[in-house]
């Protein structure tokens, strides 16, 4: 069961609104279904969006933010819990600590620097917590076509490129995630031999 989702995202807004419209739905179904939000504590961009969308549907949202953020003023305030770190890896490992799982939306350097440090903590074996992109409007289509590419092309195993769920739709993603099961493998890396 899913107690905790950490969801990573922009704190920009993008130039369409469905990037802010499902950052809400996503935050509004995190709390129908008794799941706690956890992310990266700001209160702009799709962040502020899906906290706000959480709260406003009475769930509970965990921020947690380095204070070099918290002093430029985009901490959001007004949150269930606000949770404030020295550092962005400090914030990075909480959020994997405290989180079940872990959705990205659209977002930039800041979003896939966080998905791709979870994904590759999956690989690894460090945890078995299942990782995924909510792909609004083909946002990451680009990426899962690299990592088919890596897939093909022998730097990923098949069963680590099935660690990378995607889905379009909130709903549907959410209930992957409540029923993948993250295979455990012993054997990350194959060595040829020539």
């Amino acid at each position: 069961m899913l107690k905790r989702i950490c969801v990573f995202c922009g704190s920009s807004p993008g130039t369409q609104e469905i990037y802010v419209e499902t950052a809400q739905e996503l935050g509004r179904l995190l709390c129908r279904r008794g799941i706690e939000l956890v992310y990266g504590g700001g209160k702009v961009g799709l962040m502020g969006a899906v906290a706000d969308a959480c709260l406003n549907e009475g769930g509970w949202v965990i921020g947690i933010i380095p204070q070099v953020l918290v002093d430029k003023e985009v901490a959001h305030q007004g949150l269930s819990e606000l949770r404030v770190v020295h550092t962005m890896h400090e914030r990075k490992a909480m959020m994997a600590d405290l989180a079940d799982a872990f959705i990205a939306l659209p977002g930039g350097f800041g979003t896939w620097d966080e998905l791709c440090e979870v994904l590759t903590w999956s690989q690894l074996g460090l945890h078995r917590k299942a990782c995924a992109v909510l792909n609004v409007n083909g946002y990451y289509d680009p990426l899962l076509a690299m990592a088919d590419r890596a897939t093909a092309d022998g730097f990923v195993r098949q069963v680590h490129r099935e660690l990378l769920l995607a889905d379009t739709h909130s709903g549907r993603l959410l209930d992957r995630l409540a029923s993948y099961t993250v295979p455990l493998v012993d054997k990350w890396i194959d060595r040829a031999t020539r």
